[in-house]
C-alpha cells in the first residue's frame, strides 16, 4: 500500500525552522527510528527490543491507521535536518476532551552528546507549534525518567515548569526511578487584553519609539513626545480608533491599533522588546480581531515591508492573506486582509 503524508486533523503538515523540519512521520524512516529506539531503552517505556518485523507491522496497521483519523491518539512526525532524518517525535496520548497531550521525542543516538540541547530546543519549538497553533491544546507536558538530568535545563529553558516529581516510582535493573513531569501551558490562556487607559500614553511612547519598531515602520523619524501625548488623546476619543493593551502574565506585552474607516480597517502591531521571539504576536493578532470583530464588521487590512518577515509569518497565522502589493513612502509592500468569518 501507499504509506499516507497527510494528517487529515491538520491544515497544515509541515513546521520548519531553518535548516530543521518536522513532517508526520515517513515510512522510510521506520528502521532508522527502530535502532534509534533499541539504543536508547534505558529511558523509553519500551520493555523489549523492536525487530524490523514488528516495526513493520506497527507502521502498516497502527502509524498508517493515525493520518485518516479526525482526533488520532498520536501524531508522530519525523525530524529532519536538510531532508535527512535525524529524529522522531511527536504528540502522543492525546486527550481530545481536556485538550492535552505529552511530548515524545528521540534523536539519532550519535547526536545526543554533542547537540542534545540544540535538537531537543528545536523539536520543542516546531511540535508546540503543532499543540498550540494548529490544534489549540491547552497545556502540553513531558514526561520522563530522571536519567537524564540534562534534559530539565532545556525544557526550562523552552518554558515547561516542573509540575510533579513522582518519587521512587519505579525499578529499572534494580535503580530506583523518579518520574519528573513538566508542563507548558498555551500561550493563549496567559494573554489577557484590554482597551488602553491614559496611564498607558508613556508605555505606548516608549514601545513606538524603540529602535527597531521604527525601523519597520513607514515613517522612521522619532516620535515627538508631545506629537504623541496630542495623538494619544486623540485616539481615546475617536470612536473610530481602537487600541487594545495586550498583557502576558499580567506584564504589559504589546500593542494592536485599529484604525476604522468607512469601508476597512487598518491594524498595527508594537511588540515589547522583552516579549519578542515567544511567538506572542499571532496570538495578539487573533485574540484582538475576535475582540474588533464583535464590535465592527469591516476587514482589516495589513501593511507589511517586504523585507519584514517576521511580521509577515505572524499575520499569516492570524489568518491573514496575502492580498496584493503596494509602494508605500517609495517602500515595497504586502498588504494583507482578514475577515470577518
Amino acid at each position: 500500500m501507499e504509506f499516507p503524508t497527510t494528517y487529515r486533523c491538520l491544515s497544515q503538515n509541515e513546521f520548519e525552522s531553518g535548516e530543521y523540519k518536522i513532517v508526520p512521520i515517513r515510512y522510510q524512516d521506520r528502521m532508522d527510528i527502530m535502532t534509534w529506539r533499541n539504543e536508547q531503552m534505558y529511558h523509553l517505556r519500551q520493555a523489549t527490543p523492536l525487530t524490523p518485523e514488528l516495526q513493520e507491522n506497527y507502521f502498516q496497521n497502527v502509524v498508517s491507521a493515525l493520518f485518516d483519523q479526525e482526533k488520532p491518539n498520536q501524531l508522530l512526525f519525523s525530524y529532519l535536518k536538510n531532508g535527512e532524518c535525524i529524529g522522531y517525535g511527536g504528540l502522543v496520548h492525546i486527550n481530545w476532551i481536556e485538550k492535552n497531550a505529552e511530548i515524545s521525542f528521540i534523536m539519532n543516538t550519535e547526536l545526543e552528546k554533542e547537540e542534545f540541547e540544540l535538537h531537543w530546543t528545536t523539536f520543542l519549538k516546531l511540535i508546540t507549534k503543532v499543540g498550540f497553533r494548529s490544534l489549540d491544546l491547552k497545556k502540553l507536558f513531558t514526561y520522563a525518567y530522571n536519567l537524564r538530568p540534562h534534559l530539565y535545563p532545556v525544557l526550562e529553558k523552552n518554558g515547561f515548569d516542573l509540575k510533579t516529581r513522582l518519587q521512587d516510582e519505579l525499578e529499572i535493573e534494580g535503580n530506583v526511578i523518579d518520574i519528573l513531569i513538566h508542563e507548558k501551558q498555551n500561550p493563549s490562556l496567559l494573554l489577557q487584553l484590554r482597551k488602553v487607559t491614559r496611564s498607558d500614553m508613556n508605555l505606548v511612547y516608549n514601545w513606538s519609539n524603540d529602535p527597531f519598531v521604527r525601523s519597520q515602520s513607514f515613517n522612521q523619524e522619532p516620535i515627538l513626545y508631545e506629537r504623541h501625548c496630542s495623538w494619544f488623546e486623540n485616539k481615546l476619543k475617536n470612536s473610530s480608533s481602537l487600541l487594545l493593551l495586550n498583557e502576558f502574565k499580567e506584564v504589559p506585552s504589546g500593542l494592536v491599533r485599529f484604525e476604522v474607516e468607512e469601508d476597512k480597517t487598518i491594524i498595527g502591531i508594537v511588540v515589547n522588546k522583552d516579549h519578542r521571539g515567544m511567538g506572542l504576536a499571532s496570538i495578539m493578532l487573533k485574540k484582538s480581531c475576535r475582540f474588533y470583530f464583535k464590535n465592527f464588521k469591516q476587514p482589516v487590512w495589513a501593511f507589511i515591508k517586504d523585507e519584514n518577515h517576521a511580521s509577515k509569518s505572524s499575520f499569516l497565522q492570524a489568518g491573514f492573506f496575502y492580498s496584493h502589493s503596494e509602494v508605500i513612502n517609495n517602500v515595497s509592500a504586502g498588504v494583507y486582509k482578514l475577515e470577518k468569518l
